[in-house]
């Protein structure tokens, strides 16, 4: 077999029988047998790991493949071995977990299967246990893949200085081609399959295969353990636990057939576990809480403009727009997480505490931080912008006046479920730093709650999928302005760049830097600029810069 080293910073990892996967430029040609799409790893904890491949038969009965985990890359001697089948049943998927590891310890891995097979030769590290002085996370989300390359995936390959890897959901998209991004929009070589819209398990798993052939997505699995958690478009736009805004049951079906579907292939196909939400201690440094904010227990998004036409208020838009907000938004029963979820978090906010963990980060998909339009139009219109924009922007500016914010789609739009989890993490004392991805573009927010402060976040820009820019063609800096002027709690703000963010905690500090990437219509590895924001144990405010 053809072995690769993939030159990194500051270490050689060897790569073995992938002759694909440095594919300079389109997405490389895979094997339609044997091993097909690389290895990777997840569900981390101190002595255990998760270990993921992929091996098509020749016929259609399960394959036995072995694992073997090696303490040093020269792959000499199996510290720990392991059995696993690929059953076409699965798509022929290999999940393995692995128990009675050594904390803190860098693993080497591969399978074999029938005739001496091997797969490419994955890296990992188990967390670490007591007290840790560093922590490394490498944060991403929304990888539409036609709209171009994965540069932030390879720009954490290359920097090489993450522990971990964190997606926080749209790794892959439902639509059709040509839908998002439109035809014409498709950067060359970037093509996906199926063509038609996700609806049936075969058509999940055959987007999931597409994806997973982008060398720098691959490099990236191999080179580090994952936390992931879907959101809405690794089922459908808009999705919550009933349906979603891209599903018609009329013409698609049950929404309950599709969301299985999709949930399938997701468990099928990523180095994760059954649970729809989970948490790793990382010694006593922090907590990291795996959430589901898109299904498991959200209630469906409130929609203004559809409550305008019904909210009643004698004709007058700002009267109906304060009823929609006491009657509908500001109900106190509304769920984003759900009753279960929501009480399996705030136990661990207290368990946190008692036994002394500095952080609790948690790991979701929505903006948590409070984000208004400004109430200014003008601040956001600009010449020949699209009609229906530039009504929708009017809307939003008219909503901002009267106390109700951009995106009902967000914790903004469950306000009561976002009180009472800022509440629990107040009343733990815990330094709470919130993750977040969705909107494609980058954010630092203060968090308060009740008017103090309860917590901070850092909402990652997209690896390909466009922001404002795209749609607001104003100045970023001016919209940036106008942004933050519009919403205290706002404290920085980027609307234009993709990327991904590196967060760093230590005892004393939790540390986020946004890193912006070339231009992603061609592939690079290259950081173009970053941007960073702080804060002190203890402090629960930023500190930009």
């Amino acid at each position: 077999m053809e072995q690769i080293r993939v030159t990194t910073d500051r270490r050689t990892l060897l790569l073995a029988g992938a002759a694909t996967l440095l594919w300079p430029g389109r997405l490389s040609a895979q094997p339609l047998a044997g091993f097909t799409h690389g290895v990777a790893s997840g569900e981390p904890g101190s002595r255990s790991m998760l270990f993921w491949t992929r091996f098509v038969g020749p016929g259609n009965k399960p394959v036995q493949l072995q694992l073997e985990l090696f303490t040093s890359p020269r792959l000499t001697r199996p510290v720990m071995k392991g059995e696993v089948f690929a059953d076409p049943a699965n798509d022929w998927c290999a999940k393995i977990a692995l128990t009675g590891l050594s904390p803190a310890t860098t693993y080497y891995y591969r399978f074999t299967g029938p005739s001496k097979a091997r797969s490419i030769t994955g890296r990992t590290r188990t967390l670490p246990e007591g007290q840790v002085e560093r922590f490394r996370l490498g944060v991403a989300s929304c990888s539409n893949l036609p709209f171009g390359f994965f540069n932030g995936y390879a720009a954490m390959v290359a920097a090489d200085d993450i522990d971990l890897f964190v997606h926080l959901g749209d790794y892959i998209y439902e639509y059709p081609r040509g839908t998002y991004p439109a035809a014409d929009k498709v950067v060359p070589g970037r093509v996906i399959e199926p063509a038609g819209e996700l609806l049936a398990l075969a058509d999940y798993r055959a987007r999931y295969a597409s994806y997973r052939t982008d060398p720098d997505l691959q490099a990236l699995h191999a080179m580090f353990p994952a936390v992931t958690t879907w959101d809405d478009h690794e089922t459908a736009n808009d999705a919550w636990a009933g349906g979603a805004e891209n599903h018609d049951p009329a013409t698609e079906g049950p929404w309950e057939a599709r969301l299985a579907a999709a949930r399938k292939a997701y468990r099928e196909w990523m180095p994760v576990s059954d649970a729809p939400y989970a948490s790793y201690d990382v010694g006593r440094l922090l907590t990291l809480y795996r959430l589901d904010t898109r299904i498991e227990g959200r209630e469906q998004q409130l929609d203004l403009a559809n409550a305008l036409k019904t909210a009643g208020g004698g004709g007058d838009m700002t009267a109906a727009m304060m009823k929609f907000r006491d009657e509908q938004w500001m109900r106190g029963s509304r769920q984003l997480l759900g009753t279960a979820q929501e009480k399996w978090l705030m136990a661990g906010f207290e368990a946190g505490r008692q036994k002394g963990m500095r952080w609790q980060v948690l790991a979701q998909q929505v903006v948590m931080g409070n984000l208004k339009a400004p109430p200014d139009p003008s601040a956001f219109m600009a010449p020949n912008l699209d009609p229906q924009v530039a009504a929708r922007m009017r809307l939003a500016a008219a909503a901002s006046r009267a106390g109700l914010p951009l995106n009902m789609d967000a914790w903004d739009g469950y306000p009561a479920a976002r009180a009472r989890v800022l509440a629990a993490a107040q009343k733990a004392g815990a330094n709470l730093v919130v993750l977040a991805g969705d909107t494609h573009n980058a954010w630092a927010f203060d968090l308060q709650n009740d008017g103090k402060p309860a917590g901070v976040e850092f909402a990652t820009h997209s690896i390909t999928s466009p922001g404002f820019e795209t749609y607001l063609p104003v100045p970023p800096s001016d919209l940036a302005r106008a942004l933050m002027a519009a919403n205290p709690g706002l404290r920085w703000c980027d609307t234009e760049r993709r990327g991904y963010t590196h967060v760093t905690l230590t005892p004393a500090t939790a540390v986020a830097e946004w890193r912006f990437t070339a231009p992603v219509a061609a592939r690079s590895a290259r950081v173009v600029a970053t941007q960073r924001a702080q804060v002190a144990a203890g402090a629960n405010r930023l500190q930009i810069g």
